[in-house]
């Protein structure tokens, strides 16, 4: 369940993927270092600590230590799970600060009530809704994960994960379990009309239902566009499916993105793609 900085190609289990080879080329990787760091750097600002005192935080899909390298260098302590031993191997050789737990978060957190003052997790979450054994069930996993994140979780803390959804249902899987698990909050998007620079970050809520902070890059006053909020009611998840206007920019950019993707030749990126043009009378 390493979070290696990038779009994650499901290849099997994570436990699997992420060898004793894949691990030291991720860590040593100074490109994927770079953004590790820098989405480490945002989930850390969206959880909105304390500034007059360290806190404990929960780092989920620890890998082997990235993030946890920019949280010890903002004076908070952490404690990693991962469910990749190569991973954890590398975090000890790298003798990071936090402790280190091996495990299988579909399987839950496994500690006390309010422990944690906040989470992140980079990259992580949507291992979970990969079905990589036959008693596997997503849905059920990701209930597990995000209820007993609940519990381990302090009233008006936060947990902020950077993940990478793969289509529009998984986004709305993941997001319905963690409102079932008792979550207020939504989803940040990040550059939202950025092919490359665009980042999904779920921000929730434990007990309390705060203001959802602001996407970087958004361009548009109505910020409700580019953030889906959710409550405890029984509503539904607003604009959840990921889906954009047909022939609006993002929905051109995504589909060109997808073209490049399937190895067909696609115009470049301008400041025009997507811009309507004026009738012709």
């Amino acid at each position: 369940m390493a979070g290696s900085g990038r779009r994650p190609e499901h290849r099997g289990p994570p436990e699997l993927f992420y060898d004793e080879a894949e691990a030291r080329k991720y860590t040593q990787n100074s490109r994927v270092v770079e953004i590790q760091s820098q989405m480490s750097e945002r989930a850390v600002e969206l959880l909105g600590l304390p500034e007059d005192r360290p806190c404990l935080l929960l780092d989920v899909g620890c890998g082997s230590g990235l993030s946890g390298d920019y949280i010890s260098e903002e004076g908070h302590y952490w404690i990693g799970m991962d469910i990749s031993p190569a991973m954890l191997d590398v975090a000890v050789e790298r003798e990071v600060e936090g402790d280190l737990l091996l495990a299988d978060v579909g399987h839950g957190i496994p500690f006390r009530p309010g422990t944690f003052d906040g989470c992140i997790s980079i990259s992580a979450v949507q291992w979970l809704c990969n079905a990589d054994r036959k008693s596997h069930s997503p849905p059920k996993r990701l209930y597990r994960f995000f209820s007993t994140l609940y519990t381990a979780l302090a009233r008006g803390s936060r947990a902020v994960l950077q993940l990478y959804p793969e289509n529009s249902e998984q986004l709305e899987l993941i997001t319905a379990q963690a409102m079932r698990a008792g979550f207020t909050g939504g989803m940040v998007v990040d550059y939202p009309n950025s092919a490359k620079a665009k980042k999904f970050f779920l921000c929730l809520f434990v007990g309390t239902s705060g203001m959802l902070p602001k996407g970087l890059g958004t361009e548009r006053a109505n910020e409700e566009l580019h953030q889906a909020k959710f409550t405890n009611e029984r509503t539904r998840f607003r604009n959840v499916k990921g889906k954009s206007v047909k022939k609006s920019r993002d929905w051109i950019l995504e589909k060109k993105e997808r073209r490049r993707r399937q190895g067909k030749e696609v115009r470049a990126d301008t400041k025009y793609t997507g811009r309507k043009r004026r009738p012709h009378f």
